[in-house]
């Protein structure tokens, strides 16, 4: 985007200040949306044809990075984190072959359609609602482009809504979802916002959007966090009690009888010895190797997934939570890839 575009753009919120129309504005910022939605479309549509022609692919991990940090409820670091895992993905320092034998470079394994221009739609003024929607939307156009199957690199957790919305509606029904934080993500309006990264489990849940939701790694939870579990029948795994849960936990079977499995991973379901580069440092985490074991073991078809709230602001060790999101990037591609 040119630097005119790109100042036209940042003084939409100074237009409205200044009594701009709005029809004008609303012009504007359908113009930006509109711009938005065709990078993704051509862009899906490239690797689609390209992942086609290979051929012999029934799914294909797609990276869409959606760089939005600003419903964050602490730090607003996670906004930067879709490049520094791109980086970490393919810096060299190890090979390109996940643990069970997946190639990467091989794009019908995994391949990558850039990011939602969040701060750009933002800079015009469209409000939380609509660009909720426009997330779900290049979600949307990323599954027109068959095989091609959403990892969604976050940005904050407030990303899972959306697209998790979005799957099922493309789908045509509800998925079952594994969900590893620290947290349940499921306060019904964080600090009056509907939108917050602490409460987008609650959107999920509100709607038919899912059957199961399993939510492990749990460790920082209030009240409200137990009774909106309760109040939506969500299947809650604590640390405290991991090492009883651990063996079902590592021979999960999802997805039947509804349209698959959708995963969400947030970073700090780690212990902060694996990953201090997260915005809320919660000790007593699960490790690495746990993590993998789950994801590893589940059997169930993966749809789609998402990696969020890395806060490279906060990753001081040489890019160390880095290298970890992108493992985890790495893998889940692997499990979503057929």
């Amino acid at each position: 985007m040119s630097i005119i575009i790109r100042r036209g753009i940042r003084s939409m919120p100074t237009l409205n200040a200044a009594k701009v129309s709005a029809a004008m504005l609303e012009k504007g910022q359908s113009g930006v949306i509109d711009a938005s939605l065709t990078l993704i479309r051509e862009r899906a549509k490239l690797k689609g044809e390209l992942v086609r022609a290979l051929g012999g692919a029934k799914a294909t991990s797609t990276l869409l990075g959606v760089p939005l940090g600003h419903n964050s409820s602490f730090l607003q670091g996670p906004a930067f984190a879709p490049p520094r895992i791109r980086e970490a993905i393919w810096c060299g320092s190890t090979n390109s072959t996940t643990e069970e034998g997946k190639e990467l470079q091989d794009a019908r394994v995994l391949t990558d359609v850039g990011d939602v221009p969040i701060q750009e739609i933002r800079d015009c003024g469209v409000d939380d609602h609509r660009l909720m929607n426009v997330i779900g939307e290049s979600v949307k156009l990323v599954m027109d482009e068959d095989p091609l199957r959403p990892l969604v690199l976050g940005g904050d957790h407030s990303i899972s809504f959306p697209v998790i919305r979005a799957v099922s509606e493309k789908l045509g029904g509800p998925v079952d979802v594994l969900h590893l934080d620290a947290h349940p993500d499921n306060y019904d309006a964080f600090e009056g916002n509907i939108y917050s990264h602490a409460s987008s489990f609650a959107r999920v849940m509100e709607g038919d959007y899912v059957r199961r939701l399993l939510q492990v790694g749990i460790r920082s939870i209030t009240a409200e966090g137990r009774a909106q579990a309760k109040k939506f029948g969500v299947e809650q795994y604590e640390m405290r009690t991991f090492s009883r849960d651990r063996h079902f936990l590592e021979n999960l079977k999802l997805g039947e009888g509804v349209k698959g499995v959708y995963i969400s991973i947030d970073v700090d379901c780690l212990d902060p010895a694996f990953a201090p580069g997260v915005s809320h440092i919660e000790p007593g985490g699960l490790s690495f190797r746990d993590v993998l074991n789950i994801l590893h073991n589940l059997e169930g078809d993966v749809v789609a997934g998402d990696v969020v709230e890395f806060n490279p602001q906060r990753d001081t060790v040489d890019g160390m939570t880095a290298m970890v999101a992108a493992k985890l990037v790495r893998e889940l591609a692997a499990k979503i890839s057929k």
